[in-house]
């Protein structure tokens, strides 16, 4: 049982950082020259009529959402433990790819045109941005540890007979000057583009509302299991911007 539920994690790890490095290319569409993707936020053959597209999208998106954050509560990860154990871990960051390629499949790109900058120097700092945004999520996930974050470490522990190491609240790199960098990847990745289509824009807005709203959650729960070291730290440091005073 040890080997398959390493097995397990391995798999599900490979098919959602594949399904991650599809994100980068689904939402940069043009920006990515090198990968066609069949379908980005941008272009591609949509499966639903028109008319009914943009419902379709919202759909999709506020089902990653509820995913996120129904899978993301202490009693439901508890319960979950008690069916598949250590990999509790790994069973959500499977259905967070099952619904990642949902999305994939089924948006309906909308076309119409909000802005362009046709400046190529500011097309640049844009598309750049987009880079740094996505590197600033990979990398602030090896700062809070990238494999327990997405099930590996709990799986190899079970595999190994090793113990859970004791948790500790830490605060290193970037997490020094804001409390969610992680967040703040993804929000400069979504609205960094030099071509912002109708369906980028709907997805930019709802995705960066669903942040602020996890955010929440997230952070109730953290104060709830580190305590006053975690709201000295909320009243300290901002939460998504790296200036002004702590608790936004």
């Amino acid at each position: 049982m040890r080997l398959i539920a390493l097995a397990y994690g391995g798999v599900c790890y490979a098919l959602f950082f594949a399904s991650f490095l599809y994100l980068i290319a689904f939402v940069g569409g043009d920006m990515i020259p090198v990968i066609h993707a069949p379908r980005t936020l941008d272009w591609g053959d949509g499966t639903v009529a028109a008319p009914y597209g943009a419902i379709v999208n919202i759909g999709l998106l506020l089902l990653f959402g509820l995913q996120h954050s129904i899978m993301a509560r202490q009693g439901f990860k508890r319960a979950l433990a008690n069916i598949v154990g250590p990999a509790e871990r790994s069973t959500f960051v499977l259905a967070t790819t099952a619904v990642l390629v949902l999305l994939y499949l089924y948006w309906t790109p909308i076309p119409a045109l909000v802005w362009e900058v046709s400046d190529p120097i500011w097309a640049t700092v844009l598309t750049i941005g987009f880079f740094a945004g996505f590197g600033l999520v990979l990398v602030s996930t090896f700062l809070i540890d990238h494999f327990e974050l997405f099930g590996l470490s709990q799986v190899w522990r079970h595999f190994t007979n090793k113990a859970s190491p004791e948790l500790s609240f830490k605060t290193p790199l970037f997490y020094k000057g804001v409390r969610h960098p992680l967040y703040l990847g993804f929000i400069i990745a979504f609205w960094s583009t030099p071509i912002m289509t109708a369906g980028h824009l709907l997805f930019a807005a709802i995705w960066t509302a669903y942040i602020f709203v996890a955010i929440g959650y997230e952070e109730r729960d953290l104060a709830r299991l580190f305590g006053d070291q975690y709201r000295q730290y909320m009243a300290r440091v901002p939460m998504i911007l790296p200036f002004g005073r702590g608790r936004d």
